[in-house]
């Protein structure tokens, strides 16, 4: 169906819901993008998972953020009526899709596997086959189901003024003055997913080659409280030259100060994809079970990306210790060296 007959009455009010892990909850930006750069009039809300919807705030496109989960949808929507004219609904929790229904006019979803629930949804979009579309182009299905093109696919993160200075003065505290360049590592990734984990000796052996070519450089080692034993004997091995973050920051002052890297250097997670929204070089490493090519970051300048060496798909039984040092340093040095 041609674009134009897809197209709906110019919504006032838009809402978007989203409640996924920070690397796909970032993943639906490009989406929001288009859909507020098509109907540019509109109040665009966006709902997410509560730990996670800090990383949509202050976006210029999003008018307003909330929490939602499962649980909650099922007792919310009954009283106020359809609230928004339009809403966008990601994932597949039955809860959620029928809040949407409950509050708005138009439901756009994937479809459910509920004929009665798919039967309810203005337009069904048929989710793609696995491991075939990257990962951020799927959630921009749902916005072309109602004729919205694409307005770009680099993922969005907004750093506000105020974190910014928060980080500069953060690492004029952290460390002398002249130490450069600033390498950030995150090191480890989501429990579910440590098969991503590039192993604690690699990394090691890659801060080894750092500080042998940039005695002074300084590495801001980031992470969660959950990745601190790894990050802390990493830390123990550079007591001069390294800096244990994990457990110590939010998300977003993690984010500010990932913003003023010389470089970034991080496994497949979450601050990887916000990282992908940053501006500083940054190399990725990815596991042959999701490979760059479906989820690494699109439109990214000096984005330089490192995959398993064995061809994809693989399954997750595949050690990341197979990836060599060597690959990594090389990545390093020509994002170090690219202007």
């Amino acid at each position: 169906m041609p674009a134009d007959e897809l197209r709906v009455p110019a919504p006032g009010r838009i809402l978007v819901i989203n409640v996924s892990r920070i690397g796909d909850t970032l993943l639906v930006t490009p989406a929001v993008r288009a859909l507020a750069k098509a109907w540019p009039q509109a109040e665009l809300i966006f709902l997410g998972h509560p730990k996670r919807i800090e990383v949509i705030r202050h976006l210029p496109f999003v008018a307003a953020t909330g929490a939602i989960t499962k649980h909650r949808a099922r007792w919310r929507g009954w009283l106020r009526g359809r609230r928004w004219d339009l809403a966008l609904v990601y994932g597949f929790d039955r809860p959620l899709v029928a809040y949407a229904l409950r509050a708005a006019q138009r439901v756009v979803a994937f479809r459910q596997g509920d004929a009665q629930l798919d039967a309810r949804l203005f337009r069904a979009v048929e989710p793609p086959p696995a491991m075939t579309v990257h990962a951020a182009r799927s959630p921009l299905l749902l916005a072309q189901a109602l004729g919205v093109q694409p307005d770009g696919l680099r993922l969005a993160y907004a750093v506000t003024p105020a974190e910014k200075s928060w980080a500069r003065e953060f690492l004029a505290a952290e460390r002398p003055p002249g130490e450069r360049p600033l390498v950030g590592l995150q090191i480890a990734g989501f429990p579910a997913t440590r098969y991503r984990d590039w192993p604690l000796e690699s990394f090691a052996a890659l801060c080894e080659r750092i500080l042998g070519r940039w005695p002074s450089a300084r590495l801001l080692l980031f992470g969660g409280a959950a990745e601190r034993g790894r990050t802390s004997e990493l830390a123990r091995r550079m007591p001069e030259r390294a800096s244990d973050l994990a457990g110590r920051l939010t998300l977003r002052q993690s984010a500010a100060l990932m913003d003023a890297l010389d470089l970034y250097v991080g496994v497949d997670t979450g601050p990887t994809h916000i990282m992908g929204a940053l501006e500083a070089p940054m190399v990725a490493l990815y596991h042959c079970h999701s490979p760059s090519r479906l989820i690494g970051p699109l439109e990214r300048p000096r984005c330089y990306v490192v995959d398993h060496p064995r061809a994809a798909p693989c399954g997750p039984e595949v050690p990341m210790a197979e990836m060599p040092v060597d690959a990594v340093w090389s990545k390093v040095l020509e994002a170090l060296s690219t202007p």
